[in-house]
């Protein structure tokens, strides 16, 4: 597991737990949201972040120099801490990209944010038949309906998944919407990066 930073809180100081991170029923919600307000915080037109999902308590007791570095201590709010990956590399799809990684038993899940242009689902009868990917990609980017949208999608080795889906025209923690089932194509390349 690579750490290369830790998502820092408002005061410049890095750790779990935001303070303006909603409280989620579940620790893999609250993960999620931490990172989507994390990605909110760096602004839009950002490139994909990979995280490693790590047990706190256990990060605490087994990496204690690291748990220390990234702010945790005892009074840590989250049982799920997300730890930024070494930078995804430009260029590369990003379904090549998840197929090299392979994670170490400490690591509990995995989580990536990425923006994508999107568009409801009324435009979905007039995409054109026949487009190749780089002109479908063309065809949405030009189409008056688009959406610009960030997605924080999180997947645990048990299976357990949650996603956060925020539009730029709507960009308030107020306004993003989370669901299990919300990106299930991303989910599942995120839960193959656990296959043997």
């Amino acid at each position: 597991m690579s750490s290369t930073s830790s998502i820092p809180d408002p005061d410049g100081s890095t750790g779990s737990g935001l303070p303006n991170t909603p409280m989620a029923a579940s620790p893999l919600t609250r993960a999620v949201l931490e990172i989507d307000e994390y990605a909110s915080t760096l602004g839009w037109d950002q490139p994909a972040r990979l995280f490693a999902l790590v047990d706190t308590a256990k990060l605490r007791v087994q990496e204690p120099g690291l748990a220390a570095q990234l702010g945790l201590d005892e009074t840590a709010q989250s049982s799920l801490t997300p730890i930024e990956q070494d930078e995804v590399p430009a260029g590369t799809p990003l379904d090549k990209f998840l197929g090299t990684i392979a994670w170490p038993d400490a690591v509990a899940g995995c989580a990536l944010t990425v923006e994508r242009l999107m568009l409801p689902p009324s435009a979905e009868g007039t995409v054109p038949n026949g487009m190749g990917e780089k002109q479908l990609a063309k065809w949405v980017a030009a189409h008056p309906d688009r959406q610009e949208v960030r997605m924080t999608v999180a997947v645990l080795r048990d299976g357990a998944r949650e996603s956060a889906v925020r539009l730029r025209e709507k960009d308030s923690p107020t306004e993003v919407l989370t669901g299990a089932d919300l990106v299930p194509n991303l989910a599942e390349a995120l839960a193959a990066t656990f296959e043997d």
